[in-house]
């Protein structure tokens, strides 16, 4: 691992978290801002990261989906509270492929797959029993386990522009690794806390 790598600095991060966290080390807020400017943040799941970024999965038609779509701009923040660390992202979105977007659809348990189906996802729910009918009839519609995946439902990429590394110390005095991308390597610099 290197001090240059933020990608190789935060796997080693998420390795010690998932064998220390006791519950969704890859639990992510997701912060995004509409078209309207207003701010909203949720928790997502980390699928999967490599040197092209982080990538989650969702319908494109909910909120989130909506505001990634108007801005293109995310960040995201990894809060590990065992280790007493975080990590913060911020970069541009991209579209998974549909090749991903596939592939990890067909991962899913299949009561996930038919509930992508089923749930217009953010929108109100006048009444319980509307999504249990739904469900009910996608189950009709999919009665194996080859389930297509919707079209609305796929995959944000967050292309990390910014990366910031907090690793609490005695006394509020702790320690902030800024990472900033220059071209296609990274600027390094530390933050006081």
């Amino acid at each position: 691992m290197t001090e240059t790598d933020p990608f190789q600095l935060f796997t080693a991060w998420l390795d010690e978290a998932v064998r220390s966290e006791p519950n969704d080390p890859t639990a992510m807020t997701l912060a995004t801002v509409g078209a309207d400017g207003g701010p909203s943040a949720r928790m997502v799941l980390l699928k999967h990261h490599d040197a092209r970024g982080f990538l989650f999965y969702t319908n494109r038609d909910s909120r989130k989906g909506t505001d990634l779509a108007a801005t293109g701009r995310a960040a995201l923040l990894f809060h590990w509270k065992s280790l007493r660390r975080q990590v913060r992202v911020e970069g541009k979105v991209e579209a998974a492929t549909d090749a991903e977007a596939d592939a990890y659809f067909a991962s899913r348990p299949r009561l996930s797959r038919l509930g992508a189906w089923a749930s217009d996802q953010s929108r109100a729910l006048p009444d319980r029993a509307i999504l249990e009918r739904r469900l009910a009839e996608a189950e009709a519609r999919y009665p194996s386990d080859s389930i297509p995946r919707p079209p609305y439902w796929s995959g944000f990429r967050v292309v990390p522009a910014r990366f910031e590394f907090w690793q609490e110390a005695p006394f509020r005095l702790h320690d902030r690794t800024l990472f900033t991308r220059k071209g296609t390597g990274w600027s390094v610099g530390k933050l006081y806390p």
